[in-house]
């Protein structure tokens, strides 16, 4: 079992990849973070606001430069392997290669030269949860790879690969947030980023006496992926729509509520205009819990994420029943302040803003009205807030 500590990670990782690689050293370790979105979810894609931040969750990657043009990548926590060539890259049907493969492949296409590598990669990041475990193997390999071949990238340049690897290799057109705070995010503060023009302020988030917790619900999320693609073009049928009337509409950015009421009528249905609405207002979501955050008001903070999860589950519908009864269920307990489910949906987790002095009876009262709603066990994660991508060796 790896031990993910600080003062253990080093040491732990140069012997795993001894191990797996012939008692080779490895050049670097590098530590990628997973995240968490305090508010702001299926808004980064409609060049709206989020307000995400980097977590104490990560995967840690221990890289060598090879002499030919093999890789040779190893998943410590399913044990598999993966071995391919860097200049003839073919999709794997193991699915999780592709995640790495489209960084190369997007390395390649921006004209960057390197040969191959080995790699050893592992984490805490929980899959499944909606805690971008993605973008955390993106920004990883990424990271890793322009300091074992010194290819002088740029963060913006990593960001901005590290989606398109998503987008075009493996198929999930997601928006730009995962990956950005994945190598911007920065020790106790949450970052409120323009998905637009990629403009962002680093915003404190230091109180003690508050904890993040994630309840992760273990559901399936098997629509996940296929529905996030289908509310994106909802999204983009709204637009259509709009920019007919107003010519000056590219996105769901340039719409406020006025606007989106005055068109309800030419909408192509009232489930696409349901997710427009939804953007809309969780756009002025974010920018009012910036406000309330800039005025340490962390009760109101806390009922925009209460309002932001029923729009989620009412209006953009990708919340499951695991998730509303949690969210339901928190709002019970004294000393929650807010709650919402996070990611793309239909399954994974739900974010928590809990007093420090609540933590404990929190815990054990929504373990307990879990599993008697659904006689299985919620995993609990105390998240701290952490920097992004860095190299650790």
């Amino acid at each position: 079992m790896v031990s993910y500590t600080t003062e253990t990670i080093i040491d732990e990782w140069f012997s795993i990849f001894r191990k797996m690689f012939d008692a080779a050293s490895p050049q670097v370790i590098v530590r990628s973070p997973g995240r968490v979105n305090l508010i702001g979810e299926h808004t980064d894609y409609n060049l709206g606001y989020v307000l995400p931040a980097a977590i104490d969750k990560a995967m840690y990657f221990a890289l060598s430069p090879r002499t030919d043009t093999k890789c040779r990548i190893y998943a410590l926590d399913i044990r598999e392997w993966y071995e391919g060539d860097v200049r003839s890259l073919k999709h794997s049907e193991k699915r999780w290669p592709n995640y790495l493969l489209g960084v190369v492949d997007q390395l390649f296409k921006a004209g960057y030269q390197f040969g191959g590598f080995d790699c050893v990669f592992g984490g805490n990041v929980p899959i499944g949860a909606g805690l971008s475990s993605s973008a955390a193997i993106e920004g990883g390999l990424i990271f890793g790879l322009n300091e074992i071949f010194h290819l002088k990238i740029d963060k913006m340049t990593m960001v901005k690969l590290a989606q398109k690897a998503e987008n075009e290799f493996v198929g999930v057109r997601c928006g730009i947030m995962d990956q950005f705070v994945n190598i911007f995010g920065e020790d106790k503060k949450v970052i409120r980023l323009d998905c637009r023009s990629l403009e962002y302020e680093q915003i404190p988030f230091e109180r003690s006496s508050l904890s993040i917790i994630l309840c992760e619900t273990i559901a399936r999320r098997e629509l996940a992926s296929s529905e996030y693609n289908v509310r994106r073009r909802q999204c983009e049928d709204g637009v259509k729509i709009l920019s007919v009337m107003e010519p000056s509409i590219k996105s769901l950015r340039d719409v406020d509520l006025h606007l989106l009421e005055r068109y309800k009528g030419v909408l192509l249905s009232p489930t696409v205009y349901n997710r427009c609405e939804y953007v809309v207002k969780e756009n002025a979501r974010v920018i009012q819990a910036c406000e309330d955050l800039k005025r340490n008001d962390f009760a109101s903070f806390g009922a925009r994420m209460f309002e932001s999860h029923e729009g989620l589950s009412k209006y953009y519908e990708v919340s499951n029943s695991e998730l509303d009864f949690l969210v339901k269920k928190a709002s019970e307990v004294k000393g929650v302040l807010g709650s919402r489910m996070m990611g793309a949906g239909f399954g994974g987790c739900t974010i928590n803003l809990v007093e420090e002095e609540a933590t404990e009876s929190f815990t054990n009262e929504m373990k307990a009205h879990y599993q008697s709603k659904t006689s299985k066990d919620l995993i609990i994660h105390i998240a701290k807030l952490r920097s992004g991508t860095e190299l650790i060796s």
